[in-house]
């Protein structure tokens, strides 16, 4: 805290009881000596005399706010000077005080102040963290399947275009909405994700639009909607083929108009929000079925993205093979290269899982190899491989597995490959996590 008055008297007395009361402060006499404590130590807080001897007490707070816009103004002031004290409250001082100064007063006041200053660091934080980065060196492929994606991604994030990114599981549908958002005008603002298959119908609206108080059982306070928070930004949904008719008409009001109401509320409130969508369903077999709203999915597919399966663009693999084993290098300090048997078995490898599921057994290989070069043994796919020939010759190894060994054997795989992770694991098999849950209890997999 810096207090600056040039009463020596008041100055000295209240400096003392400030520290007193456990702030850390700094007292000089006048402006210029202020605005090098600014400049130099950038304070929390400032207390500033409305009368200075070298300069005007309105000139000194708008230096200050001019060298240091994060740093709050309280102005000490006069019973004659309501009229400056309000002026300077325009301009940009936080609050003022008139002297004498009750110690309980000031302290109030002092505290809203830092109480501001930690809400707007954890808002800056909060923004960082849902402000993704440029991710455009994490995507990786010459093939000509993938550089058309590419293309299309650069001619289409510049615009407030609704966005429909479909493909397999694993194919990288989420990073390519960031890669969207970060290259997009509205790159600084807020990127807010929704999943829409882990909420049920209510939670899900809820989110979306928020509610009012009493709006349903355990609504004791008033929320804003995701949209709301999205307001500037970019809203992403990901799995919308598992949203509800009923949601989804109110989904198509939003696209169609950027307004909607609280659940429980009469009030329109209106957005300014970019919205990308995602799935691993086929849509228009959804709408055919009478299951997805036909006007919605042609509302969300101003732009439809399909991302090729990691089995039509195999020419990558290689350059993914490098890049992942580089990153898990990097994370973990050990370095590992690929042999050249190994590569070849990830070469004819289906990947149901796409570029996840490479990612992730690279990842297990690189923890479980003891030497420097990742062999076929290392690879848990190597495995699996190995097991499904087995099978296709039942002859060689006596009975046939029945169809529910064969699931239970290669979800134990899925999680190996995973280490334990049921997320990654439900992504590599192509299925819910819930689903996955429910397999898992069933064969006797759960601890």
């Amino acid at each position: 805290m810096l207090l600056v008055d040039d009463d020596d008297a008041f100055r000295s007395v209240l400096a003392a009881e400030l520290t007193r009361m456990h702030f850390q402060v700094t007292a000089v006499a006048t402006a210029a000596e202020a605005l090098r404590q600014v400049v130099d130590h950038g304070p929390d807080v400032v207390l500033l005399d409305l009368r200075l001897p070298d300069v005007d007490g309105l000139e000194a707070l708008r230096r200050i706010r001019q060298a240091s816009p994060t740093t709050d103004v309280i102005m000490l002031t006069g019973h004659g000077s309501l009229d400056e004290a309000v002026e300077s409250i325009r301009i940009g001082a936080f609050d003022y005080v008139t002297k004498p100064c009750p110690l309980d007063e000031l302290d109030i006041r002092i505290r809203r102040a830092l109480e501001r200053q930690a809400l707007r660091k954890r808002t800056t934080l909060l923004e960082r963290g849902l402000t993704p980065p440029d991710l455009g060196s994490a995507f990786v492929g010459e093939s000509p399947a993938f550089r058309q994606v590419m293309d299309v991604i650069e001619r289409v994030a510049p615009t407030d275009s609704a966005v429909l990114i479909t493909g397999e599981t694993g194919t990288g549908k989420e990073m390519v909405d960031k890669l969207l958002h970060a290259r997009s005008a509205r790159r600084n603002r807020l990127f807010v994700v929704v999943e829409c298959a882990a909420l049920q119908e209510t939670l899900l609206q809820s989110e979306l639009f928020g509610h009012e108080r009493g709006a349903f059982t355990g609504a004791d306070r008033a929320k804003p909607g995701l949209f709301e928070v999205a307001h500037g930004g970019t809203i992403f949904l990901d799995e919308i083929g598992e949203v509800s008719l009923a949601t989804q008409v109110k989904l198509l009001r939003v696209l169609d108009t950027s307004s909607f109401r609280h659940v429980g509320g009469t009030a329109e409130i209106h957005v300014d929000v970019r919205v990308l969508a995602a799935t691993n369903r086929s849509l228009p077999d959804m709408v055919a079925q009478g299951a997805f709203r036909e006007d919605l999915y042609y509302r969300l597919r101003t732009v439809e993205l399909r991302l090729p399966a990691l089995r039509d663009r195999r020419t990558d693999i290689d350059l993914l093979v490098r890049h992942f084993v580089r990153l898990m290098g990097e994370r973990s300090a050990v370095r590992r290269h690929v042999g050249d048997a190994a590569l070849d078995v990830l070469r004819q490898h289906d990947w149901p899982g796409n570029v996840r599921e490479l990612m992730h057994v690279i990842e297990a290989a690189t923890v479980v190899s003891e030497g420097p070069e990742i062999l076929p043994e290392h690879l848990s796919i190597h495995a699996r491989q190995a097991q499904a020939r087995a099978t296709t010759h039942p002859a060689s190894t006596g009975r046939m597995p029945t169809l529910d060994e064969m699931e239970r054997t290669h979800i134990e795989r899925a999680l190996e490959a995973a280490h334990g992770h049921r997320g990654h694991a439900a992504s590599a098999l192509g299925i819910s996590e819930r689903n996955l849950y429910r397999k898992l209890r069933t064969y006797g997999l759960l601890p």
